[in-house]
């Protein structure tokens, strides 16, 4: 593609952006985005075949507007920090630009684009190191699909009924609850020191009743390593 064509794909992409804002996809015609971006109907579908080709075009650029702040975020020390930050940053997108949203989680494959799936790989890696630090409760997958549920539920619900009893706080209390079903607000103990836990705990246990499964000699030796692992 030479830079002129793309330059025009861009200006009718930029076109119908600013009518969906307006007047929203069901009202939009191929028509109307040939007069906002000054271009003829055989161009329009050059670039995108049909209507339905056009907006999920404009489905992945909203994808890549959305994930243009993500890219540009300096990880936080604590992952938890970065994760409350990407569901605040995700319904804020959404309210934002709700013609863009309905169109990235409202037409079937969107989500399947470059952009997409770029998204959800840094969903995941947010989620892999919650799980490393031992504060995950479900795996990355599960919980992605959790989040991402609740997420765009939430924001697709604040966008068509955003006067609706409970919406002011919806987003908030929606995160708070789906948070504390996935992860340990604090940071779990060292490895060594919750070793050291178990091992005491165990060890009170077995020196005032001995396990019926081990022989005398077995229990004396199992007593002898859970008191070095409780030091």
């Amino acid at each position: 593609m030479s830079d002129g064509q793309r330059n025009t794909r861009q200006l009718i992409l930029d076109s119908t952006a600013l009518l969906l804002e307006r007047v929203g996809a069901e009202a939009m015609s191929i028509r109307d985005v040939c007069q906002a971006a000054g271009v003829t109907t055989p161009t329009v579908y050059h670039h995108f075949g049909d209507k339905r080709g056009l907006l999920e075009a404009v489905a992945a650029e909203g994808f890549e507007r959305y994930l243009g702040a993500k890219r540009s975020r300096t990880p936080a020390a604590d992952p938890l920090e970065d994760m409350r930050a990407a569901w605040d940053n995700h319904i804020g997108f959404g309210l934002d630009h709700p013609a863009f949203y309905r169109l990235m989680y409202g037409i079937p494959d969107t989500e399947e684009s470059p952009a997409a799936r770029e998204a959800h790989r840094m969903l995941l890696g947010l989620l892999e190191r919650l799980a490393e630090a031992g504060r995950l409760r479900l795996p990355p997958e599960e919980a992605a699909t959790m989040i991402r549920t609740a997420a765009v539920g939430t924001t697709l619900t604040l966008i068509s009924s955003p006067d609706a009893p409970g919406a002011k706080e919806l987003a908030e209390r929606m995160r708070e609850a789906v948070f504390a079903a996935l992860f340990s607000q604090d940071e779990p103990p060292s490895d060594k020191s919750a070793v050291r836990e178990l091992a005491r705990t165990l060890l009170a246990a077995l020196s005032a009743r001995s396990a019926r499964e081990l022989t005398p000699g077995e229990n004396g030796i199992l007593l002898e390593l859970l008191h070095k692992l409780s030091l």
